[in-house]
């Protein structure tokens, strides 16, 4: 039996190599994912290991406890703990650093990085060993900075070249003394460092005579814990923390397994899209051909072979036909993994050097999901093939399926599909995250159900399509009966498509309804023109709001400015606005009361309000940082949104209480010419043309918030196109083998007349209408998928309404039924060229 099933797998190499296909594009997803991912993982852990080479011991500062009223504040690092820290015994040195967002711009005058990634720090003395000088020297007083060689080689900077940078105030303009080598995560992913002096650093980023950390390196022979205890025996209790380099090491190392771990499952989620339209493509192919070779297998039956060893023969052609496409799908998957990773420098989030990571588990995975998901999908073909008695499989009788099989099939689905809407619907009464899991097991289900109904969809869905198939006349009714001649694999011919557009249809539904909602968001709450805030979304200096105030066509501003308070027990936030302009520059639903946001009155939205128990014209008390405690009245109550929620008070009412300099996380901007380029220009010239700080419009905001979600939608179009492909590989599949099972009925329409363009018109109809078919179950399932997702979304949205996108959802008709004209090309010019004689006399 193993010779007989390699024959056969010789024997049908042409109609195998599509099933060798659709199986190795999803082993070849899964291993390039792995590798991908493994391979980021090992560099970036291994060079987050480098950075901590020039650390034994962290020393970082304590908290101190809530005195009376007051809330807790960090204990400060002072020079005399550096000093401290240096002499400890076993102590080889000890370093001050200062860290702080530090906004550089390129030779254009844009930001380099995206915010958090570009970064400002100390050079230690004149020979810091955590930088590396490449050429040049440190630097020295407020005039002076080093950059790291990544960005002068992005940017082209040298030394003695000036650069443009800000802090949180006014733009810098240092000049380049040096530059310097960084094993920086932040410099890796596309981002820059700048070092200043100590002095200076520490001057600019607001830390006059302390540290944010102290970085000591242990003597030769000196391990980081008996280091790490010296330091406590030396430094104050409580004032500070100490971690050994070795478990902030393993901290980061962690954190980045756990990051690449959520990539490595949402692309591996991609990759069983594409292995279980394969397992349809599988199923389908062996199908087809074990019916092909019924009378074989009867004539095996009759000389002695028993039922188990004609499945075992079927499930060995798999193995087969499964190791290879393993094998290849593998090879594939590395050269992906390699690809993906170079990929990564074109979106400026290169990736620290290191070698592939090919891991044995793998290798492992990689033959596994191969020729166990082709086994598989073979055992019910093979099984079926076994039970089928030796005189009847001999005389053909068996070739329908019963009209008792049909109706359990439709049953059986019906019932699974309608259990699988009933659990949908009732996920969408739930709230957001609620009803996740169970609408994923609805989906589940109502596609399982789709796809074993699809034999009887099929019939009326392509007979709607008769009108128009008789223009083409005997070729477009010949096409017609062959599309549901053998409803079971049109089904799964179909379905295969059905499942890629699902996902592409359902995700497109929801982002397409989920950025009408941000666009809502964004202009139906903010009547300001402008909103400025930091690029790294960190604290604006009170001297933007007082420049912006004094600009030419300015007529309102407001800042949003955060600070902790006291209330009911524990520690809430408010938001500190200008109540003379907030109702100038807001646009917010008053539920209750009025917008009134003066002295001791405030508002707060609907949420807060529900949870504090208040309306309009409710009292609380609550303290502010520096132990002052105060009432206030609601005046209103809001509706609010992601963007604006919380309780907001008067700034002239919050900023006798905070003891540090207020600082402000937006500032809001009227201009008496409404939103233009001229004005906006000018909001940017007035501020300095500083590339920390970004001037946005409501279309900006907009796009802001939305830009995450365009990313996962087009990385999502991208992953699934795998899946597509490997639905297109399986109509070209199943045609092919189609036309060589009618070989002799094509012989005698060659023979009665039918000339090789009807020929060939006759197999592109098919595979339309197929595809056509597969296309409109795919988008319907799509729309109902995402009505019921954004269902959940409206809980958390409010703005949040079903848009259908009718122009996607037509262009995505108009590609399914260009995927069965494209997969038609090769089967149909097959059939075309077909000898009509020996067509006639095969068997």
């Amino acid at each position: 039996m193993f010779r007989t099933a390699l024959r056969n797998v010789f024997a049908h190499k042409a109609r195998l190599l599509m099933t060798v296909l659709a199986v190795m594009l999803g082993v070849a997803f899964v291993s390039g994912t792995l590798v991908f991912t493994n391979t980021i993982s090992d560099a970036l852990q291994k060079s987050s290991a480098k950075g901590f080479d020039h650390v034994d011991v962290a020393v970082t500062p304590g908290w101190k406890d809530a005195e009376g009223d007051k809330l807790g504040e960090a204990h400060e690092l002072t020079p005399a703990m550096v000093e401290d820290s240096a002499r400890v015994p076993g102590a080889a040195r000890a370093i001050g650093v200062v860290t702080g967002f530090t906004a550089m711009a390129d030779r254009d005058g844009r930001l380099i990085g995206d915010g958090f990634q570009s970064q400002g720090g100390n050079y230690w003395g004149t020979d810091d060993p955590r930088y590396p000088l490449t050429e040049g020297n440190a630097p020295k007083g407020p005039d002076e900075v080093l950059i790291d060689a990544e960005t002068a080689k992005r940017t082209g900077y040298q030394v003695g070249d000036t650069v443009r940078m800000s802090v949180d105030g006014p733009v810098l303009e240092p000049v380049v003394t040096g530059v310097f080598t960084t094993d920086d995560g932040n410099v890796a992913a596309g981002g820059s460092l700048a070092l200043f002096d100590t002095t200076t650093a520490q001057k600019l980023f607001g830390k006059e005579d302390t540290f944010d950390e102290i970085a000591v390196k242990a003597k030769d022979g000196v391990s980081g814990a008996a280091l790490r205890a010296e330091l406590d025996r030396a430094l104050p209790a409580g004032a500070v923390e100490t971690t050994t380099g070795t478990e902030l090491a393993e901290h980061q190392a962690s954190m980045i397994a756990a990051s690449t771990e959520e990539m490595k499952q949402s692309l591996l989620v991609f990759a069983g899209v594409a292995l279980f339209v394969g397992t349809f493509i599988i199923a389908n192919t062996f199908t087809m051909l074990v019916a092909q070779r019924t009378r074989e297998l009867a004539l095996m039956r009759a000389v002695g072979a028993s039922r188990r060893q004609v499945t075992r023969s079927v499930l060995l052609e798999a193995f087969v036909v499964g190791a290879v496409a393993a094998v290849a799908g593998l090879l594939t998957g590395i050269g992906i993994g390699a690809g993906l990773r170079a990929l990564m420098g074109t979106f400026d989030a290169s990736v620290p050097a290191g070698p592939l990571v090919v891991t044995p588990g793998t290798v492992g995975t990689a033959f596994a999901v191969g020729i166990l998901i082709t086994m598989l999908a073979a055992w019910l073909p093979g099984r079926r093939a076994a039970k089928i008695p030796p005189v009847a499989a001999m005389s053909s009788v068996h070739a329908k399926a019963t009209t008792r099989s049909l109706v359990l099939r439709n049953t059986l689905g019906a019932l699974v599909s309608g259990a699988g809407v009933a659990v949908v619907l009732a996920a969408t009464t739930m709230s957001g995250t609620d009803g996740q899991a169970p609408m994923g097991i609805g989906a589940v289900l109502l596609i399982i159900g789709v796809f074993v109904l699809t034999p009887l969809l099929s019939r009326p869905l392509i007979a709607a399509a008769a009108p128009v198939l008789r223009v083409f006349g005997v070729s477009g009714k010949l096409a017609r009966q062959n599309s549901v001649r053998d409803p079971r694999r049109t089904a799964a011919t179909a379905s295969a498509l059905m499942i890629g557009l699902t996902l592409i249809t359902g995700m497109t539904v929801v982002a397409g309804s989920l950025q009408n909602a941000i666009d809502k968001m964004a202009t139906s709450s903010i009547e300001a023109d402008y909103v400025v805030s930091m690029a790294n979304g960190n604290w604006l200096s009170p001297d933007v709001e007082r420049t912006l105030t004094q600009s030419d066509g300015v007529t309102a501003t407001s800042p949003l400015r955060n600070a902790a308070v006291r209330l009911d027990g524990g520690t809430d936030f408010v938001t500190g606005v200008d109540g003379a302009s907030i109702g100038e520059l807001t646009d917010f639903p008053v539920l209750d009361g009025a917008f009134e946001v003066a002295g001791t009155r405030i508002v707060v939205d609907q949420e807060t309000a529900e949870g504090y128990g208040w309306k309009a014209g409710s009292r609380f008390a609550l303290t502010y940082e520096d132990g002052e405690k105060q009432e206030l009245t609601v005046a209103g109550v809001y509706e609010g949104n992601k963007m604006f929620r919380g309780i907001m008070l008067d700034t002239a009412t919050l900023a006798p209480h905070q003891s540090d300099e207020p600082a402000d996380m937006q500032v809001m901007v009227k201009t008496s010419g409404g939103a233009s380029d001229a004005a906006k220009d000018g909001l940017v010239e007035a501020l300095g043309t500083n590339p920390g700080i970004k001037v946005k419009d409501k279309k900006d905001i907009s796009n802001e918030l939305a830009s995450t979600l365009t990313l996962v939608l087009n990385m999502v179009y991208g992953l699934l196109a795998m899946a597509v492909l490997v639905a297109v590989l399986g109509v070209v599949n199943t045609l092919a083998m189609s036309v060589f099972e009618r070989s002799r009925e094509i012989g005698m329409l060659r023979a009665i007349g039918l000339d090789r363009k009807g020929v060939k018109r006759m197999v592109r109809l098919e595979s339309l209408v197929i595809s056509l078919f597969g296309g409109v179950l795919g988008i319907g399932l799509g729309v109902f998928f995402g009505w019921a997702a954004g269902r959940l979304v409206d809980s958390a949205v409010a703005t949040y309404e079903l848009i259908l996108p009718w122009d996607r959802l037509a262009v995505f008709l108009l590609l399914s039924g260009a995927v069965g004209v494209l997969a038609a090309l090769w089967p149909a010019r097959r059939a075309a060229r077909l000898n009509v004689l020996g067509s006639i006399k095969a068997e």
